[in-house]
């Protein structure tokens, strides 16, 4: 809060009974998922008077609900796949997939990776942990269990929650999956309906159906993954739909519950497809995978001074450290809504955690991260930078996009994952590159060095100076780099018309 809002604060309490409030402490962390660990990690490094509040799970959505327990589905999908669908290198097999075993493994080893936080937490005085919900009353003072705590400084990082579209969680009941639930299955499910085409309801729907579950995947936009970039988002669809039913352009009119002929309960949803004709699906599970929203809306943060949109995204915020303007008061991680990934969450926090420290001259803050976004289904999806909407949007930049196909690349036809499709938008003006959106294989590294050449303002003719060993996939980047120098006509050398030097 600002000085005039915390003297108010100050007021307020003085006006109270005194001993009704159990604290004062120089910063309260509410929330302690990757964001609010991180900051309290670094606060605690010179405020010892620091606490941090926390509902539910002392880990993090990454390790219990996101990236690692749908990294480890991926994995059994990928063996699962590759045994099944190798006749094309003469390798024949018949594959059995023990769905208990395959969802054991996965809670086995989420359970794994959550130890390591789980000592990390254990390891904090437990006089600066509160297990309970927060609420930030009128006065700006926080409400846990029956403590009534005074903080100087805030930092929210309370996370997100799946989105459940009103009414849908009553119709579906029992049948209702979200990414919250999934992984605590026992077994694999015959059939599934996965509504939502983003980074969660893609890498899961095609896990699932390469394990062996009928999948239908509906959506009501002709997208994946979010792509803005039109020629790319139609060559995901493409390369997709070698595993996925998808049903994109789609209108839900209804869903729910009925018993089956097999007395057991079913969903159900009835839809009209592209093309204006209605259909009726039914299955046994239906994960709504129609993304997150932000934990703050009943935490109750304009008493603190905090504004709101009508998305729960907190006005006024800065980027590089999660304040809200002059407040002493960093919203960070899912909690901000700015990008909801695990690494900028990481940085806002650790960033947060720094200036929020008496101590804070030389505070190190971490720059905001460029966008970077990677969908693990396969082929992998990566948009990096700028988007080409975001580009056309500005009248003073002049880019050209440099492409390479990956159908017929050396090394991914090789390994016969030769489906994809590069676009590299490349600034005329600089000879750097602006951004990039991919469908592919290897696309996760492809976009980490395009990113570090953002990141760093490395221009295309350097990037082109550093080695690409043969045979790789990485040789793909190359040609679509040398089809951005062509474009925008800058000597350096011919351009390579035969693909990869084979």
């Amino acid at each position: 809060m600002s000085k005039s809002t915390e003297q108010t604060a100050d007021n307020v309490a003085d006006n109270r009974d005194n001993n009704k409030i159990t604290r004062k402490v120089s910063v309260a962390v509410i929330g302690a998922g990757t964001a609010g660990q991180n900051a309290f990690r670094q606060a605690s490094k010179i405020n010892k008077d620091i606490i941090i509040i926390n509902d539910g799970f002392w880990t993090t959505t990454c390790v219990t609900v996101g990236c690692m327990p749908s990294k480890l589905l991926i994995a059994a999908a990928e063996r699962a796949n590759d045994a099944k669908y190798s006749e094309e290198f003469g390798i024949h097999s018949d594959v059995t997939i023990n769905g208990k075993q395959v969802m054991a493994r996965v809670q086995a080893e989420r359970s794994h990776f959550e130890s390591f936080i789980e000592k990390q937490v254990e390891s904090w005085p437990d006089d600066k942990k509160i297990a309970g919900t927060a609420h930030i009353n009128a006065d700006g003072l926080i409400e846990v269990n029956d403590e009534l705590i005074k903080a100087n400084k805030i930092i929210i990082a309370t996370g997100s929650s799946p989105f459940i579209p009103d009414g849908w969680s009553d119709k579906l009941g029992e049948t209702l999956l979200t990414s919250d639930s999934v992984f605590d299955l026992a077994d694999l499910p015959v059939s599934m309906a996965v509504i939502g085409t983003g980074s969660v309801g893609l890498e899961l729907a095609q896990a699932f159906t390469r394990l062996g579950v009928a999948v239908t995947v509906f959506n009501r936009e002709n997208r994946v993954a979010g792509l803005k970039d039109t020629d790319i988002n139609a060559k995901a669809i493409d390369c997709l739909s070698n595993d996925l039913t998808l049903n994109l352009k789609s209108t839900i009119n209804d869903l729910g519950t009925h018993i089956d002929s097999d007395d057991k309960l079913s969903a159900f949803i009835e839809y009209t497809d592209k093309d204006g004709n209605d259909h009726r699906w039914e299955g046994e599970r239906v994960l709504v995978a129609t993304g997150r929203r932000n934990n703050i809306k009943s935490l109750g943060v304009e008493n603190l001074g905090v504004e709101l949109d009508d998305k729960n995204r907190p006005q006024n915020l800065d980027i590089h450290t999660g304040q809200i303007g002059e407040l002493e008061v960093y919203i960070v991680g899912d909690a901000n809504a700015h990008i909801p990934l695990l690494h900028v969450a990481s940085d806002e926090g650790y960033s947060a955690g720094s200036i929020v420290c008496n101590q804070n001259t030389d505070a190190y803050i971490r720059p905001p991260a460029i966008p970077f976004s990677i969908v693990f289904t396969s082929p992998q999806i990566v948009n990096v930078g700028m988007t080409q909407q975001q580009i056309e949007e500005d009248p003073e930049l002049e880019y050209v996009i440099g492409k390479v196909s990956f159908d017929n690349q050396g090394r991914s036809r090789i390994m016969g994952v030769n489906c994809g499709l590069l676009h590299i938008y490349g600034c005329k003006q600089t000879d750097k590159v602006l951004g990039a959106s991919m469908v592919g294989p290897d696309a996760e590294y492809i976009g980490h060095i395009l990113a570090t050449a953002i990141t760093n303002d490395i221009c295309v003719k350097q990037l082109l100076d550093t080695p690409f060993y043969h045979p790789t996939i990485l040789e793909g980047l190359r040609t679509a780099l040398r089809d951005v120098q062509h474009k925008m006509a800058i000597p350096y050398q011919a351009l390579d018309t035969q693909e990869d030097g084979f």
